[in-house]
C-alpha cells in the first residue's frame, strides 16, 4: 500500500506539467480578464447563462489561478490545518526515506506498518480538528461567486457569436 501511494505521489510533478501546458495555454492577460468596457449588467437569466457558458470557457486559466490564490490563503489562514497537513505528509516522507527496514528497540521490533499506524493515529485527528470541511466549503463558496459573478458580468466579443458560423 505504501509503495502505491509513494507511486502515486512521484507522478504528481508529471500531472503538474501536464495541467500547466493544458489549463495555463488559455490564460489571458490581465487587460482582456479586467476590462471594465465589458462589464454590464445581463439582461435576463438566458443572457446570463450564456455569458458564463462562454467567459467560463474563455477565461478557464484566469479562473483556475483565482480558485488556487484562494485554496493557499485559505491554507495559510488555518494555521492547524497546515501543521496537520505537514504532520501527516512530512511523516510519510520521512518513514518512507529513513525506516524501510525494520528496526530493533530493545525487545520490539518497529516495522514501518507500525511507523504509519502511529502517524495516522495522531495525525487523523489533528486534521479532523482542523476542519478543512470548513476551507473546502469556504473555497467552493467564495470560488463559485468570484468566477460566476465575473463571468455573467463581462460581456464576450462580438466574434464570439460567430464561432459556431462555417465560412464559404
Amino acid at each position: 500500500m505504501a509503495s502505491k501511494i509513494f507511486e502515486i505521489a512521484l507522478k504528481i510533478p508529471d500531472t503538474i506539467k501536464g495541467f500547466r501546458k493544458d489549463r495555463m495555454s488559455t490564460l489571458r492577460p490581465l487587460s482582456e480578464f479586467f476590462d471594465h468596457q465589458r462589464i454590464s449588467r445581463p439582461q435576463d437569466l438566458n443572457e446570463a447563462t450564456q455569458r458564463i457558458t462562454y467567459n467560463t470557457r474563455h477565461f478557464s486559466g484566469n479562473y483556475m489561478i483565482i480558485i488556487v490564490a484562494l485554496a493557499v490563503y485559505g491554507l495559510l489562514t488555518n494555521g492547524l490545518l497546515l501543521i496537520a497537513s505537514g504532520f501527516l505528509v512530512g511523516g510519510f516522507i520521512l518513514i518512507n526515506k529513513y525506516a524501510a527496514e525494520p528496526m530493533q528497540v530493545g525487545d520490539h521490533t518497529i516495522t514501518q506498518k507500525h511507523l504509519y499506524m502511529g502517524l495516522f493515529i495522531i495525525g487523523l485527528p489533528m486534521l479532523w480538528w482542523s476542519n478543512p470541511f470548513s476551507l473546502f466549503f469556504w473555497l467552493v463558496g467564495s470560488s463559485m461567486i468570484l468566477v460566476l459573478g465575473h463571468a455573467s458580468f463581462i460581456e464576450p466579443p462580438v466574434s464570439s457569436e460567430y464561432t459556431g458560423v462555417e465560412q464559404v
